[in-house]
């Protein structure tokens, strides 16, 4: 009985720490930092580690979602694995350099909706890399470190520009048409070609012969990719 008691014992106790929402977030990096005038640094990383032994589901709440469009706000993270979060920023204007937004990612598990636990990242634009950001007045400083901020100022994903990761669905019917129209204007005989049993309306001049392969490479191209 007693050997019993001790293994429900850290059960009950994980399970405490799940109602209780004390549940530890391990997100990378804990800062994001815009560049308005680099146009690589509009487009951020976050990672989301899982090192628990059952799976998670995220949600990505935003206290400025008009700025932000976020790839996947909401989705789920296997045992021991990661997940990457792709932000944004839509909105570079100067009126924006300083202000201090923040992203907060609720975990839980999947078979609950109370979230378990949550981390908050902060997130600001910026002139320039080449520049050091402006050293904050005291006052300012303390404002924004006591700053408070409550459930209400986080938006959920319905707030936000979501951008879902595009599904592979093949090229359209009229791109594979028009491949094969320049393929077959390619296997045509050249005008004044000799000895050819094809009508010599049907005999194609070059420049209209490099005309299609010009076409068929740009829709090789658009075919690959999809």
């Amino acid at each position: 009985m007693g050997r019993r008691g001790a293994q429900l014992e850290p059960m009950q106790h994980r399970q405490h720490e799940l109602v209780e929402g004390s549940l530890p977030v391990f997100v990378f990096p804990t800062e994001l930092v815009f560049y308005a005038d680099e146009q690589t640094s509009h487009k951020q990383v976050l990672t989301l580690y899982n090192p628990y032994e059952f799976a998670l589901k995220f949600k990505v709440l935003c206290t400025a979602p008009n700025k932000y469009t976020v790839v996947d706000a909401t989705g789920a993270v296997k045992p021991q694995c990661c997940v990457d979060i792709v932000i944004r920023h839509r909105d570079v204007r100067a009126c924006h350099y300083g202000v201090y937004d923040k992203f907060r990612l609720q975990v839980s598990e999947q078979s609950q909706r109370k979230a378990l636990g949550r981390k908050e990242v902060t997130a600001t634009l910026r002139p320039s890399a080449s520049q050091d950001p402006p050293t904050p007045r005291p006052q300012d400083e303390e404002r924004r470190t006591k700053e408070q901020w409550t459930d209400s100022e986080f938006f959920e994903q319905t707030a936000f520009q979501t951008e879902s990761r595009p599904v592979a669905g093949g090229p359209s019917l009229l791109t594979v048409l028009f491949a094969l129209v320049c393929m077959a204007a390619l296997m045509l005989p050249t005008l004044g070609e000799q000895e050819t049993t094809v009508p010599v309306y049907l005999h194609l001049s070059i420049n209209k012969k490099l005309v299609a392969a010009y076409v068929l490479g740009l829709l090789t191209m658009v075919i690959l990719r999809t």
